[in-house]
């Protein structure tokens, strides 16, 4: 019965999708939002910006992260919501110089390598953020269809297909229109799971605020100085939030990233609440968290939160597939600027992305710490011209590059013997914060010395 239930309500968003998205597809609407010729209001760029930002991944790691970490976790997964101030300083910097995305200024200080660089970047994140989000589809799958073989590759196959049917409609146009459908349903379903959580005789305030969660804080305040060395860099590998900053009038812009901050960060503590009070109840970690939820909550509750993790995978799959034809076709220029050609690559990295799923890391927080620390690249970088308005040469470019992927790398292989000589005895976390020092200690010293080279 919680299987038809889960799937009845799931497949309702589905059909709000397709029925919210445009009628008629057009090449503008497909690559740059526009629909019948206008931009973007204000509050559909805010939900747009929220729904594709909570998406299902971010939910489990706050809950993950609560769970085992108490408030410091889930603390530490919200710090990255600070994104939205960043990112729009970056796109109000971006703007500013006439720049028309972050490859456009890229490109014009440092060429085809600068270009590239953060291409092959973002070209990953995009490709992550699809196959995360088909993998919490087949985790929810797995957890209410156990007594079926296979549930979760199904219902991966069968969100992917369904996804990219309107996804490739209507492209950018299609995903802004349904953002505010799905965010809408998100926030009234959650919301109700939610109430339900803070009036149980068991919540309480101060046993939530003060939780260390099920393994100590520690490693949640470690995580906190992670996202906060982050979090400047982070927005901008993030061709999502950089594509939504174009599209609208500079205030429209900017006042979308002030609401989408806090109503976004109100949404990943309150999720990550969940994890939080399943650890002060002493309960079992089973499954990320979907069987033990399952065993704490009434099913309706329980499919509450399941329905909600579905809508934000859908809502973050195609936002991510329309960037990601955006990508190939405006800036790689490897497919034709029609929609034939933007929807033959959204079908590419569909089935990339659900190629991944069967690689077997079901490990969620590692895709955000590794495409995290490859973003870093650009920390010292936008420092240096936006704030104090230096030139920085092409070779401080590519060293900060080169350190940030090799920094990636070596938090991604950190189980291998190799790494385990170069990289501290400690948590895995620790590792991480260790490697983010040094990737913008090497980042800054290349772009002062180069810098101060130009300068002379």
């Amino acid at each position: 019965m919680l299987s038809l239930y889960v799937i009845a309500a799931f497949g309702a968003v589905i059909v709000f999708s397709f029925l919210m998205a445009p009628r008629r597809a057009s090449v503008e609407g497909f690559f740059d939002g526009q629909v019948a010729g206008r931009a973007p209001r204000l509050w559909t760029l805010v939900l747009s910006q929220v729904t594709t930002w909570i998406f299902a991944r971010s939910l489990m790691n706050s809950a993950i992260l609560g769970y085992y970490y108490g408030a410091a976790g889930t603390l530490a997964y919200a710090a990255y919501y600070l994104s939205f101030l960043t990112g729009g300083y970056i796109i109000g910097q971006l703007r500013t110089r006439d720049a028309t995305s972050v490859q456009d200024w890229l490109g014009a200080r440092f060429g085809a390598f600068g270009q590239g660089a953060y291409n092959v970047v973002i070209a990953l994140r995009l490709l992550s953020e699809v196959f995360a989000n088909l993998l919490v589809v087949g985790l929810i799958f797995g957890a209410v269809l156990p007594e079926v073989a296979h549930a979760g590759t199904y219902a991966i196959v069968a969100v992917a297909v369904l996804g990219l049917g309107y996804s490739a409609w209507g492209g950018l146009s299609a995903a802004l229109r349904t953002d505010v459908v799905q965010m809408v349903i998100f926030l009234a379903v959650f919301a109700t799971a939610f109430i339900y959580l803070v009036a149980s005789p068991e919540f309480s305030v101060t046993a939530i605020v003060t939780s260390e969660g099920a393994s100590g804080s520690r490693q949640g305040w470690v995580l906190l100085a992670v996202a906060l060395l982050q979090v400047f860099s982070y927005p901008a590998h993030d061709p999502v939030m950089m594509d939504r900053g174009f599209i609208a009038d500079r205030k429209t812009t900017r006042n979308s990233f002030l609401h989408a901050f806090w109503l976004s960060s109100l949404c990943i503590l309150a999720f990550g609440v969940f994890g939080i009070h399943a650890a002060n109840l002493g309960a079992a970690y089973e499954g990320q968290l979907l069987t033990t939820w399952a065993g704490m909550f009434p099913t309706w509750v329980f499919v509450a939160l399941l329905v909600s993790l579905l809508v934000s995978a859908l809502s973050t799959l195609d936002s991510a597939l329309s960037s990601a034809a955006r990508l190939c076709v405006e800036e790689l220029r490897l497919a034709p600027r029609s929609l034939m050609g933007g929807r033959m690559v959204m079908v590419i990295f569909m089935v990339l992305g659900g190629a991944l799923t069967l690689w077997g890391n079901a490990t969620l927080f590692d895709a955000v710490a590794v495409s995290g620390t490859a973003s870093m690249f650009l920390t010292p970088v936008m420092v240096a011209v936006f704030v104090f308005g230096w030139s920085v040469p092409l070779w401080s470019y590519a060293v900060s590059f080169i350190a940030a992927i090799l920094g990636a790398m070596a938090y991604f292989l950190r189980g291998t013997e190799f790494m385990a000589t170069i990289l501290p005895d400690a948590p895995k976390y620790e590792q991480l914060l260790a490697i983010c020092v040094v990737v913008l200690v090497a980042g800054f010293a290349s772009v002062v010395i180069g810098s101060r080279r130009v300068a002379d």
